[in-house]
């Protein structure tokens, strides 16, 4: 049977005002039957089963974990937690708070309705709880800083399994459409600068390109080129109003349309103006 061990290390750097505080970390070899609560925090604080198993109550409700599973306490629950008689469970945690932390919880799919993760999947997670206890012991002037950073990958990890949970589940193919049609026009919307491709989208999100761009047309009546280079020219027009100090080919580049004959071809194309006549009424009228 392994020793019963407890090693926990605070965060050197004093913090107040910082979005996410990460207040302490550390690992136990608990014993068997080992108890904790029923008590309250007044922060949250996560663990990850790393051996053994146990259980876990919250809200009224048990919960029995094992190695891979992760539960998280939320400020103000009532919780007991207690390991096995015959396994007691080995575990990782981290302690923290600020303004920023329920956000992040949430978005990891966390709750108290809902505080426990099959993280079993994630092998980098027993690193991540490491670095934090790492950086505390030797206590890094910057410990405040990259103990933040390495919390919130560790979210960002169950962020990720809890979105493919989600994907995974009994969505509608209707749903399902609905979502790869936001994430097109997000994916556009935010790479329109670039010289992206319809190509490089569907590669990108890992489908056909004649699927995406017959599903896109289905849902918005327009193909998904049609929709770029609108999205293009609307940008380019707001720009003309906006930045006098730029060139016409200028804002073509910026837009992600390299040749301005093809830019003020389109632009005329849709406004009925070329983009200097275009600017040019737009000087008349602000006279």
């Amino acid at each position: 049977m392994r020793q019963d061990t407890y090693k926990v290390a605070s965060n050197p750097v004093i913090t107040y005002n910082e979005h996410m505080n990460v207040l302490f970390a550390g690992e136990s070899q608990t014993k068997p039957s080992h108890q904790r609560g029923p008590k309250v925090y007044d922060f949250y604080l996560m663990h990850t089963v790393l051996e053994g198993k146990g259980e876990f109550t919250c809200g009224g409700k048990s919960y029995l974990l094992r190695a891979g599973d992760t539960f998280l306490i939320e400020p103000e629950a009532l919780v007991s937690y207690v390991s096995d008689a015959n396994e007691p469970w080995l575990y990782r945690w981290v302690a923290f708070n600020g303004p920023q932390a329920a956000e992040l919880v949430q978005a990891a799919g966390f709750s108290v309705a809902n505080p426990v993760a099959g993280t079993a999947a994630i092998r980098r997670l027993g690193v991540l709880y490491n670095h934090i206890f790492s950086i505390f012991r030797k206590n890094d002037p910057a410990a405040h800083l990259k103990a933040a950073g390495y919390l919130q990958l560790l979210l960002a990890e169950f962020c990720t399994v809890h979105q493919l949970a989600e994907d995974n589940g009994d969505m509608t193919d209707v749903d399902d459409t609905d979502k790869l049609i936001q994430q097109m026009i997000h994916y556009l919307s935010t790479q329109y600068a670039q010289p992206v491709s319809i190509e490089q989208m569907a590669e990108s999100f890992g489908y056909n390109r004649a699927y995406l761009s017959r599903v896109f047309k289905r849902y918005t009546g327009e193909s998904p080129i049609t929709f770029l280079l609108k999205l293009r020219i609307d940008k380019a027009r707001q720009m003309i109003r906006e930045r006098e100090g730029l060139t016409i080919e200028q804002i073509a580049a910026s837009v992600g349309l390299q040749d301005s004959l093809y830019f003020s071809k389109q632009f005329r194309r849709f406004y009925g103006l070329s983009p200097s006549a275009y600017r040019e009424s737009m000087r008349q009228m602000k006279s």
